[in-house]
């Protein structure tokens, strides 16, 4: 089990955290909750670590046994494998069967999703409205946040574009389970549908969307909404046509943010959050260590 960071062992000091996927070496989250923590005073270490899906129990029984840890963030590929070995899991995460976020209490872990909030709160931001026509490229593990924020924002349905429909089936499930209407379409008709939606969310891999890029040329996309997950590299060509056309981009970076501070709330003691003003200097310090524009 390769680890990018220095896994702690017990009752060291300070605190720990981590963000766990793979590959991992390119993940802003460290940046975002160091941030966060020494604005906050807290004495929390934050990591990144390498893991693949079949070392996620035993590093989940290390940090149940260690004692010395308050929370892991999860990315890519481990947001279903790392269910298994949680203690209990909240309302949204059971829903999506999907965790970004695992609280540690002790010995007990806890699973949540704050890629649904994330998601929600970046598009707001970028100015997204009421009930916005919405399409979701790609069936995986984060396009089921990207079918429950897009439920929450009150999209009157959403058409999914994947390539094999067989492996979408959970996403269908999600949409019935939140009461979205949901039709999965043939990635094939994408390029061609793509600017007749006020919203759309690539949930693809870095570069899996460039094909689309150039099939959009000369598209009108004045209006439209392009929310990318993936952020590296950066922008995508997709972003860029789709900048060419008129419309707007969300980064998967505002995503990102967004999803983090709800981590950070969840991984801070009660009542951090209390005072006001407190959450929006926490973003504005997390914005200034990517080097975003303040809120």
């Amino acid at each position: 089990m390769p680890t990018s960071g220095i896994l702690p062992g017990a009752g060291s000091r300070p605190r720990h955290g981590a963000v766990l996927g793979h590959p991992i070496g390119h993940s802003k989250s460290p940046a975002l909750h160091r941030a966060a923590y020494a604005h906050l005073g807290l004495d929390y270490a934050y990591t990144a670590i390498d893991v693949e899906q079949d070392g996620v129990a035993a590093l989940a029984e290390r940090v149940r046994r260690d004692g010395d840890w308050y929370g892991l963030s999860v990315t890519m590929p481990l947001k279903g494998a790392i269910i298994a070995p949680l203690d209990e899991l909240s309302a949204t995460a059971a829903t999506l069967g999907a965790v970004n976020t695992v609280v540690v209490d002790g010995a007990r872990l806890s699973g949540h999703n704050t890629d649904v909030a994330g998601i929600v709160n970046a598009l707001r931001h970028a100015g997204v409205g009421p009930a916005p026509r919405a399409a979701i490229l790609g069936g995986g593990g984060t396009a089921v946040s990207a079918v429950a924020a897009l439920a929450r924002l009150g999209a009157p349905g959403v058409d999914v574009f994947v390539r094999d429909g067989a492996k979408a089936a959970s996403t269908a499930d999600v949409a019935a389970a939140v009461g979205l209407p949901c039709t999965l379409r043939g990635f094939d008709g994408a390029a061609a549908a793509l600017p007749g939606y006020d919203v759309v969310i690539s949930t693809l891999p870095p570069r899996a969307a460039d094909p689309l890029a150039e099939a959009l040329a000369g598209a009108a996309l004045a209006g439209r909404f392009l929310l990318d997950v993936a952020y590296d590299p950066w922008p995508s060509a997709i972003a860029a046509a789709w900048t060419a056309g008129g419309g707007t981009i969300v980064a998967g970076i505002e995503m990102l943010l967004y999803q983090a501070v709800e981590q950070v709330k969840l991984f801070t003691p009660a009542g951090t959050f209390a005072a006001p003003g407190t959450e929006l200097d926490v973003i504005n310090v997390m914005c200034n260590s990517l080097g975003l524009a303040r809120r």
